[in-house]
């Protein structure tokens, strides 16, 4: 295949035809030549650059659609979505639907995830950096708004992994931080007396991370982890709304399904 910096004619032999011009597309898109948020070429342009019909240049479109790399705007065209937490995230839903993975095993994932993020920070991370986690724990330190606390919650699970400087890990650790926080909000009712239950029972926990952090000590930030974890596991899944969506889906596969695909959807808008 002849490939030029224009694109001008990347021709491709007849097997496969469509396969192949989706590997090609999505080489472009992954190396950056053709970049987040930009504008694919016209289906009459990319038909004519690899020489096939418009029916196939679809075809791969659609593909690309589906993994996540492309969205196609009827009326304004095709855009690349090559972002991680994107590609990431319809991958875990699909997992998670399709295995009937459980809210234990993705927040059990979580606080693995997490765990390594704090040992990473420990190492990695700018004193600054430190005194931003500990902002973001102290902002819960009082509860009387869900939504508000929804967003500091996030706000300092994100951090967390942020500081551990690890490309791969924050996109992992943020799409499942979200879920969480997103499955504690599904199970505690809109009631503000759960929401005080369940992360005001975890402040101390959240405080024990950064103070671990603080000091430098992987290993008690592991300790330090793995104890907020488990606690939170016990907290979110214990709520009498928790119970009652068991008794019809017992694994929450699809109750984690959906609040993935959900969070995709408002990613993607």
């Amino acid at each position: 295949m002849e490939s030029t910096s224009s694109g001008a004619d990347r021709r491709i032999g007849r097997s496969r035809i469509a396969d192949q011009i989706v590997d090609d597309l999505r080489e472009r898109i992954l190396s950056a030549e053709l970049p987040n948020g930009s504008r694919l070429p016209a289906e009459r342009e990319l038909a004519e650059q690899y020489g096939v019909s418009g029916a196939t240049i679809r075809e791969a479109v659609r593909v690309l659609a589906t993994i996540g790399l492309v969205d196609v705007r009827h009326g304004a065209g095709s855009f690349v979505t090559a972002e991680s937490d994107t590609m990431i995230g319809m991958s875990i839903a699909s997992v998670v639907r399709l295995e009937g993975v459980g809210a234990r095993e993705l927040l059990g994932l979580l606080g693995a995830l997490n765990r390594y993020a704090a040992q990473l920070a420990v190492q990695e991370s700018t004193d600054a950096e430190i005194a931003s986690l500990r902002e973001a724990a102290e902002k819960l330190a009082v509860i009387d708004d869900i939504d508000r606390t929804i967003e500091d919650l996030r706000a300092f699970m994100r951090r967390l992994s942020e500081i551990s400087h690890n490309a791969l890990l924050i996109p992992l650790c943020r799409l499942l931080a979200d879920v969480q926080v997103e499955l504690a909000a599904e199970l505690s009712g809109g009631r503000v007396s759960e929401w005080r239950r369940v992360s005001g029972g975890l402040h101390a926990d959240r405080l024990a991370i950064v103070e671990a952090v603080e000091s430098r000590s992987p290993e008690r930030a592991a300790e330090a982890v793995d104890a907020h974890s488990a606690h939170a596991a016990r907290l979110i899944l214990s709520t009498p709304q928790a119970k009652r969506i068991q008794i019809a889906d017992p694994g929450y596969a699809r109750l984690l399904a959906g609040l993935l695909n959900a969070r995709l959807s408002s990613a993607a808008t």
